[in-house]
């Protein structure tokens, strides 16, 4: 049987080999440590990250609700709104899903 960081290794490789990101639709990748989520936009084609925004009040709901309607209104700052969205191989669901349609509620399509 594999294990949990086993599965979401295989899950993050197979989305990212249809997902990337470009100057026109950058990728709005999320990560969800044992403390806290992360999120940041990132242009592929020129290999850097265009906005990042972390959670600072742990990795519930609350918390990726807040981070979702941040890292939309930073994208909007930086004239952002159009994003591919990657789950960074967690499932989408919880978290990850509260952040999604936070995003979206803030402005960000996609």
């Amino acid at each position: 049987m594999k294990t949990k960081k086993e599965m979401i290794k295989k899950r993050k490789a197979r989305i990212r080999a249809r997902l990337t990101g470009t100057s026109a639709r950058p990728r709005l990748a999320v990560y969800r440590s044992n403390t806290m989520l992360l999120a940041q936009i990132i242009d592929d084609e020129r290999g850097e990250t265009i906005v990042s925004q972390r959670s600072t009040e742990g990795k519930n709901t609350v918390a990726a609700q807040k981070l979702g309607v941040r890292i939309a209104k930073a994208a909007k700052e930086k004239r952002i709104s159009h994003v591919v969205f990657d789950r960074g191989g967690n499932r989408y669901h919880g978290v990850i899903k509260v952040l999604a349609d936070a995003a979206r509620e803030g402005g960000l399509q996609f």
